[in-house]
Protein backbone atom coordinates (compact mmCIF):
# COMPACT_ATOMS: atom_id res chain seq x y z
CA UNK A 1 0.00 0.00 0.00
CA UNK A 2 1.54 3.38 -0.95
CA UNK A 3 0.39 6.61 0.57
CA UNK A 4 1.07 9.54 -1.00
CA UNK A 5 1.50 12.81 1.01
CA UNK A 6 1.65 15.53 -1.45
CA UNK A 7 2.24 18.63 0.17
CA UNK A 8 2.46 17.22 3.80
CA UNK A 9 5.63 15.12 3.11
CA UNK A 10 7.18 17.36 5.75
CA UNK A 11 4.68 15.32 8.27
CA UNK A 12 5.93 11.71 6.81
CA UNK A 13 7.55 10.86 9.87
CA UNK A 14 4.98 11.77 11.64
CA UNK A 15 2.12 9.87 10.12
CA UNK A 16 4.15 6.57 10.30
CA UNK A 17 4.35 6.83 13.99
CA UNK A 18 0.66 7.51 14.12
CA UNK A 19 -0.02 4.49 11.86
CA UNK A 20 2.10 2.36 13.24
CA UNK A 21 -0.04 1.16 16.48
CA UNK A 22 -2.96 1.18 14.74
CA UNK A 23 -2.26 -0.99 11.73
CA UNK A 24 0.58 -3.20 13.06
CA UNK A 25 3.62 -2.30 10.83
CA UNK A 26 5.74 0.92 10.60
CA UNK A 27 6.08 2.51 7.05
CA UNK A 28 9.07 3.71 5.38
CA UNK A 29 8.97 7.22 4.09
CA UNK A 30 10.87 8.17 1.23
CA UNK A 31 10.48 10.64 -1.56
CA UNK A 32 7.08 12.34 -0.52
CA UNK A 33 5.43 8.55 -0.06
CA UNK A 34 4.60 6.36 3.04
CA UNK A 35 5.11 2.62 1.70
CA UNK A 36 3.57 -0.03 3.87
CA UNK A 37 3.95 -3.83 2.89
CA UNK A 38 0.55 -5.11 2.67
CA UNK A 39 1.67 -8.58 4.09
CA UNK A 40 2.23 -7.26 7.27
CA UNK A 41 -0.69 -6.02 7.88
CA UNK A 42 -2.92 -6.30 10.83
CA UNK A 43 -5.69 -9.05 9.59
CA UNK A 44 -8.44 -6.87 8.36
CA UNK A 45 -7.13 -4.07 8.00
CA UNK A 46 -8.01 -2.76 4.16
CA UNK A 47 -7.53 1.08 2.90
CA UNK A 48 -10.72 2.63 4.05
CA UNK A 49 -9.79 1.83 7.76
CA UNK A 50 -6.06 3.47 6.96
CA UNK A 51 -8.13 6.07 5.22
CA UNK A 52 -9.80 6.91 8.59
CA UNK A 53 -6.86 6.81 10.62
CA UNK A 54 -5.21 9.49 7.94
CA UNK A 55 -8.23 12.02 8.66
CA UNK A 56 -8.01 11.13 12.52
CA UNK A 57 -4.23 12.49 11.80
CA UNK A 58 -5.31 15.50 10.08
CA UNK A 59 -7.54 16.50 12.50
CA UNK A 60 -5.33 16.18 15.16
CA UNK A 61 -2.94 18.33 13.02
CA UNK A 62 -5.36 20.67 12.78
CA UNK A 63 -5.20 20.68 8.95
CA UNK A 64 -8.37 18.36 8.10
CA UNK A 65 -10.45 20.93 6.47
CA UNK A 66 -7.30 21.89 3.89
CA UNK A 67 -6.67 18.33 2.87
CA UNK A 68 -8.80 15.70 1.11
CA UNK A 69 -7.58 11.40 1.04
CA UNK A 70 -8.39 9.90 -2.03
CA UNK A 71 -8.40 6.17 -2.23
CA UNK A 72 -7.43 4.18 -5.38
CA UNK A 73 -7.09 0.94 -4.66
CA UNK A 74 -3.81 -0.19 -2.85
CA UNK A 75 -2.87 3.54 -2.54
CA UNK A 76 -3.84 6.21 -0.78
CA UNK A 77 -3.42 10.12 -1.82
CA UNK A 78 -3.62 13.31 0.35
CA UNK A 79 -4.48 16.42 -2.11
CA UNK A 80 -4.35 19.97 -0.48
CA UNK A 81 -7.77 21.96 -1.15
CA UNK A 82 -7.05 24.95 -2.79
CA UNK A 83 -9.79 27.54 -1.22
CA UNK A 84 -11.08 30.86 -3.04
CA UNK A 85 -9.39 34.01 -1.81
CA UNK A 86 -12.20 34.70 -0.04
CA UNK A 87 -11.88 31.93 2.18
CA UNK A 88 -8.39 32.39 2.63
CA UNK A 89 -9.31 35.76 4.07
CA UNK A 90 -12.04 35.12 6.45
CA UNK A 91 -9.74 32.35 7.86
CA UNK A 92 -7.46 35.21 8.35
CA UNK A 93 -10.01 37.25 9.96
CA UNK A 94 -10.90 34.57 12.10
CA UNK A 95 -7.77 33.94 13.85
CA UNK A 96 -6.64 37.82 14.03
CA UNK A 97 -10.43 37.82 15.98
CA UNK A 98 -9.55 35.37 18.37
CA UNK A 99 -6.22 36.74 19.15
CA UNK A 100 -7.88 39.75 20.08
CA UNK A 101 -10.77 38.58 22.27
CA UNK A 102 -8.27 37.16 24.22
CA UNK A 103 -6.12 39.68 24.85
CA UNK A 104 -8.60 42.42 26.14
CA UNK A 105 -9.83 39.69 28.55
CA UNK A 106 -6.28 38.93 29.77
CA UNK A 107 -6.38 43.07 30.37
CA UNK A 108 -9.88 42.70 32.10
CA UNK A 109 -8.53 40.43 34.90
CA UNK A 110 -5.47 42.36 35.57
CA UNK A 111 -7.07 45.51 35.80
CA UNK A 112 -9.23 44.17 38.43
CA UNK A 113 -6.77 42.94 40.12
CA UNK A 114 -4.48 45.98 39.95
CA UNK A 115 -7.73 48.08 41.28
CA UNK A 116 -8.14 48.02 44.93
CA UNK A 117 -11.82 47.57 45.70
CA UNK A 118 -13.84 50.82 46.35
CA UNK A 119 -17.40 50.10 47.93
CA UNK A 120 -16.25 50.30 51.70
CA UNK A 121 -15.25 53.91 50.94
CA UNK A 122 -18.90 55.13 49.43
CA UNK A 123 -20.44 53.63 52.49
CA UNK A 124 -18.71 55.64 54.55
CA UNK A 125 -19.14 58.61 52.84
CA UNK A 126 -22.75 58.10 52.67
CA UNK A 127 -25.35 59.73 55.02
Amino acid sequence: MKILLGTLKDKGDELAAFLEPRIGVKGDVSGGELDIEDKSLRKGIRSRHVKTYIKRFLSIEKVRDDYRVLVEGSELRLVELEGTKEEEEEKEKKEKGKAKEEKPAEKETEEKEAAPEKPAEKAATSP
